[in-house]
């Protein structure tokens, strides 16, 4: 444990204090931190990724999985929860007084298909809006659990906050994907507006969000299923998620045969070397980015990300670019001195808080 608390340390000083180090010096701190984590806890994606030193390719192919499983693998989950739930800007004094925790309703037969409903106490109002929070922990790790302040918070304001546990990939489910984790997203919000609807709260329009692997489902069920959701979405809103997967070196051979075996986790679908190679992976990996399926009618967005963030800088571009193509309200953040978890910068924090205040008052307003 001690080992794994030290490379937990060493990675935020080579993603966030360090982050002027000049490359070279990056990758070999990512490298070595990536070997100690086969140590930890969750060791499977680290193998996988240090498998012919993929991992060196990932740094370059910026792939979410990096950061997530670095921080997951040394017990990272909670220090990165409280980077992107911002939990001193989201304090309820006294939960009991204010709201009512119903925990582990079930939306499917398997174990990780539950849902907690956070509502407030007042029950007199015709219509409620409802939060869906999606919790961190970079696809691998990580339980609705882990965002009960952040529920809370919503909740207090008046909204219904609702978190949803999906099948993680790791040892027990060696298929589960993105694309699997996004189709049970989309399977379990009816359930969880028909619960409210039972306990007496009739939803009639929601937002979705999430921090880093929670706010990439997030915008996959904003963009991708939000046509189909039971309410309108209002907007979604979140952090360092990832909203593309595309990978722009992909040169054949050995590249073009790692890349497709990494996409291919992603995806849960076979892509071979053949088809990075002629572009045919892009088809099949659509229903995991959430940027190729907005339009004019998309919900507004939140976003944040941060400028030093190895993991994930392409995630920015083409998200803004399909916002701004489309005339969609969105608003990002940027945190200039942050990596993957945006540590550092309260008051780049405090004004994201502020513009979700403003984004709940404007889209999805108390009545």
């Amino acid at each position: 444990m001690a080992e794994c608390a030290k490379q937990k340390r060493a990675l935020i000083i080579d993603g966030e204090s360090k982050g002027r180090l000049k490359p070279y010096r990056v990758k070999v701190r990512f490298q070595t931190a990536f070997r100690s984590s086969m140590r930890c806890s969750h060791p499977w994606l680290a193998q996988f990724l240090l498998k012919e030193g993929w991992v060196m390719k990932l740094f370059h192919l910026a792939a979410v999985a990096v950061s997530a499983v670095l921080l997951s693998a040394c017990n990272g989950v909670a220090m990165l929860h409280d980077a992107l739930t911002a939990p001193d800007l989201m304090k309820v004094e006294n939960w009991q007084a204010v709201g009512t925790t119903y925990p582990n309703f079930a939306y499917g037969n398997q174990p990780a298909h539950k849902f907690d409903l956070y509502v407030p106490k007042n029950k007199t109002r015709a219509h409620y809006g409802l939060v869906v929070y999606l919790h961190a922990g970079g696809f691998t790790t990580g339980d609705k659990a882990d965002d009960a302040k952040i529920l809370q918070w919503f909740a207090s304001k008046g909204y219904v906050a609702a978190g949803i546990n999906y099948t993680l990939k790791d040892k027990a489910n060696p298929a589960a994907s993105v694309k699997s984790m996004s189709d049970e997203i989309k399977t379990a919000i009816p359930q969880v507006v028909a619960k409210a609807r039972e306990l007496g709260y009739p939803i009639d329009k929601m937002a979705i969000g999430g921090g880093s692997a929670g706010h990439g489902l997030a915008a996959i069920y904003a963009y991708r299923d939000g046509r189909t959701a039971p309410v309108p979405i209002a907007f979604s809103f979140g952090m360092v998620g990832p909203m593309s997967f595309e990978v722009d070196n992909a040169k054949g051979g050995a590249d073009a045969a790692k890349s497709a075996e990494f996409l291919s986790v992603l995806s849960g679908e076979k892509i071979t070397a053949e088809m990075m190679t002629n572009g045919v992976y892009k088809e099949i990996v659509k229903p995991i980015e959430a940027y190729r399926w907005v339009n004019a009618g998309s919900p507004p967005a939140l976003m944040a990300f941060g400028a030093k963030d190895f993991i994930m800088p392409f995630s920015t571009k083409p998200m803004t670019n399909a916002l701004q193509a489309n005339n969609v309200p969105h608003d990002v953040f940027i945190f200039e001195k942050s990596g993957h978890t945006l540590l550092g910068e309260p008051q780049k924090r405090a004004e994201y808080m502020q513009k979700l205040n403003e984004y709940l008052a404007t889209y999805l307003p108390v009545k």
